[in-house]
């Protein structure tokens, strides 16, 4: 067990930020691997590195407002947690005030983490269940069951054949909303295709009574087109208050045109009903200015994904270097990718013509720049902390840390890294509050107050 108290709390993440490098950690790797990728001594291959090297860190400069923000009624803040590194895109400038960098809590949570469970793959997706159980991913392709006591099962059966390559895999699980009548469980996972292609798909089955294997398991959307990439998958699910489920679909990687386009699923997000059926309410239901499941498009990689306390949907996906974004996709929104970013391409290079803004697409209610490299989120419901109700908690890769978001009026209000100094892949909530983070050493950490 690892206590933090504030003080060291913020020292923990400063060394490993002023220690970084931009040279890969992997001394057989030709190409350094991206943020979203997993670390080189993950017990899978690594993701496959994009065309161009990214830059894991970038050299301070002096910052514009070094001092804590404070507004009337408003307690002391503390300068952002990247305050004095430089953005990848110096030339951008954000299209509010806010939509980046914002101040961190004046004071620093103090916690501690305690490992609940070791030695399993990557930990892509966790899924509480009512008996205080959890039901964990490996990217590898196996789904396991974690008991209270932290016991590991055998792989569950009934779990549809997966493409473990480069960043696919078995990826999210979600339980169904009315779990404790028919025990229905959620998958999405990178299906193999015609002519060596793949694809994200989701997938449905029933928990057994003895909570081994999926039942009556079938497939309830897969994404169009196929491609032969290993990257961008996307896969992040999340029940709305309807009863609907939202899946997050990536651009598969290249150049991400076809996330453009309505039509497909590529970097797109679906609504679909919980037996695979289009809702009626859906913003291309007729099928006539696109395809019946879009919700919105125009996304790049969506790995993280929640219900927020104001009931609609919040996602974080990667951007390229730079560009990370938090955003609200609301019904039939077109959210820019590639048209529009606040990142610009590996080596530098500008996405595109380099514009942030183009009338007809969506404005990110946040981004970061440098990137956390987003993976899992959920919005704090508990009793353990109090003072987080409502916020949003995202898995960070390239941050190594628990990444806390408060709003106020719909935009990001504060900024808080939990630092953990491992790659963070998955977040959800326990039944008593603890937060639960799958990491890429292959454990699932309960943070809890100090």
């Amino acid at each position: 067990m690892i206590r933090w108290s504030a003080p060291w709390a913020l020292l923990a993440f400063l060394l490993p930020v002023a220690c970084s490098s931009t040279a890969t950690s992997d001394p057989d790797a030709t190409q350094e691997v991206t943020p979203e990728d997993p670390a080189p001594d993950a017990d899978v291959s690594r993701d496959v590195a994009t065309n161009d090297v990214p830059e894991r860190d970038t050299p301070p400069h002096d910052a514009e407002d070094g001092e804590a923000d404070s507004s009337p009624g408003d307690e002391l803040l503390r300068p952002n947690v990247q305050e004095g590194r430089a953005p990848n895109a110096p030339d951008q400038t954000p299209a509010f005030v806010g939509q980046t960098r914002a101040p961190q809590p004046a004071v620093a949570t103090a916690f501690r983490r305690e490992v609940v469970a070791s030695g399993l793959g990557i930990p892509w997706g966790i899924a509480a269940l009512p008996d205080g159980s959890l039901l964990v991913t490996e990217r590898a392709g196996t789904l396991r069951r974690v008991t209270a006591d932290g016991s590991v099962s055998a792989p569950l059966g009934g779990v549809p054949e997966v493409v473990a390559a480069g960043q696919g895999g078995l990826l999210d699980v979600i339980i169904g909303p009315d779990f404790t009548n028919d025990r229905s469980v959620f998958l999405t996972f990178s299906e193999a295709r015609a002519g060596g292609t793949s694809a994200p798909a989701v997938a449905r089955g029933t928990l057994s009574a003895d909570a081994t294997r999926l039942e009556e398991v079938s497939i309830l959307y897969r994404q169009d087109p196929p491609r032969a990439s290993q990257q961008h998958f996307g896969s992040r699910m999340a029940f709305a208050n309807d009863g609907t489920l939202f899946v997050t679909f990536g651009d598969r990687g290249g150049a991400g045109e076809d996330a453009q386009s309505p039509f497909n699923s590529i970097g797109a997000v679906i609504r679909i009903h919980p037996d695979g059926s289009i809702p009626e309410d859906n913003p291309f239901a007729d099928g006539e200015r696109g395809a019946p499941a879009i919700w919105s498009w125009g996304h790049r990689n969506v790995q993280s994904a929640t219900i927020g306390s104001d009931g609609s949907l919040w996602t974080v996906e990667h951007g390229p270097q730079g560009g990370d974004e938090l955003n609200r996709p609301e019904a039939g929104a077109n959210h820019g990718w590639p048209i529009i970013t606040y990142g610009v391409n590996y080596g530098g290079r500008p996405v595109g013509q380099g514009i942030t803004a183009q009338e007809g697409m969506v404005q990110p209610v946040y981004y970061w720049d440098p990137v956390i490299a987003p993976s899992g989120m959920a919005t704090y419901r508990g009793d353990l902390f109090p003072d987080w109700e409502g916020d949003f908690l995202i898995g960070g890769l390239q941050s190594r840390s628990l990444v806390r978001l408060t709003l106020r009026d719909g935009r990001v209000h504060t900024e808080e890294w939990l630092p953990l100094d491992v790659r963070v892949r998955s977040v959800a909530i326990a039944q008593d509050g603890a937060v639960l983070v799958g990491t890429d050493a292959g454990e699932i950490l309960a943070i809890r107050p100090e």
